[in-house]
């Protein structure tokens, strides 16, 4: 029996160009119809179909049916962790850059990485919090939530002791490919999420991976974390190694 991975098939299914860009627009962790993903694609409904037809063989797509319609979406969360771990190395090797338009701005500055929130603020929020010693950085990737963390996360209505352990704990580190750095995945990555959006502080996008911060969001970022969009912009400039503005 050859119990080796196939990793041949799997990545001829990413590096069709179409293909790829109906995983990306799946990586929010949301369902979308296949008219959707054949405009994120490019292509026409028929060629969506038969593109769609072996991402679900494939194993990388599973799909809902409702009523009439159907629905997909990524099978498992570890399919969006390949994409966003590909998408890294992609943009590693990237030497001369095209200036971003204003859909991949507004998603390198806050993103939903499937299911928990990404790009500069994510960064920026999850270096804030090891700052202050909420997080503490544990082995393999793992984040270890301090009792200062506990109570922080707390406050916002976030017990993290009913959190499910995963594989690496509660929480853990996710390399943001625009960002090059870490931001904060895990149980604990998903509620914090679901909880900034309940509270209002950020707003998912309907029809995109980008999430916005609210006016009462910014206030709260600056009254828990010290966070304002100028320290955001700061911050990503000196990581990515941009001089950055007086």
């Amino acid at each position: 029996m050859n119990l080796s991975p196939n990793l041949s098939s799997t990545a001829f299914l990413i590096a069709d160009a179409a293909r790829a860009a109906m995983l990306m627009a799946l990586a929010d962790g949301r369902a979308r119809p296949a008219g959707e993903l054949a405009f994120a694609a490019g292509v026409t409904a028929q060629t969506a179909s038969s593109h769609l037809a072996k991402l679900l063989d494939g194993g990388l797509l599973a799909v809902e049916k409702e009523g009439r319609h159907r629905y997909y979406r990524l099978a498992d969360p570890r399919v969006a962790e390949v994409l966003e771990g590909l998408a890294a190395i992609s943009a590693s090797r990237s030497v001369r850059r095209k200036p971003l338009g204003g859909e991949a701005q507004k998603l390198r500055f806050a993103r939903c990485c499937y299911d928990h929130l990404a790009g500069q603020i994510g960064v920026a929020v999850t270096q804030c919090l090891m700052e202050r010693g909420y997080l503490a950085l544990g082995d393999e990737r793992r984040l270890d939530v301090t009792s200062a963390g506990a109570a922080w996360f707390g406050n916002l209505g976030l017990d993290v002791a009913t959190l499910k352990p995963g594989r690496h704990g509660i929480a853990r580190q996710c390399l943001d490919w625009t960002e090059r750095q870490h931001h904060l995945a895990g149980p604990l990555g998903v509620r914090f999420l679901t909880v900034l959006c309940a509270r209002g502080w950020l707003r998912r996008t309907p029809s995109s991976r980008a999430v916005q911060v609210t006016p009462d969001g910014w206030a709260a970022l600056k009254s828990e974390l010290g966070l304002t969009p100028a320290a955001v912009e700061r911050l990503a400039e000196v990581e990515s190694g941009t001089p950055a503005r007086a």
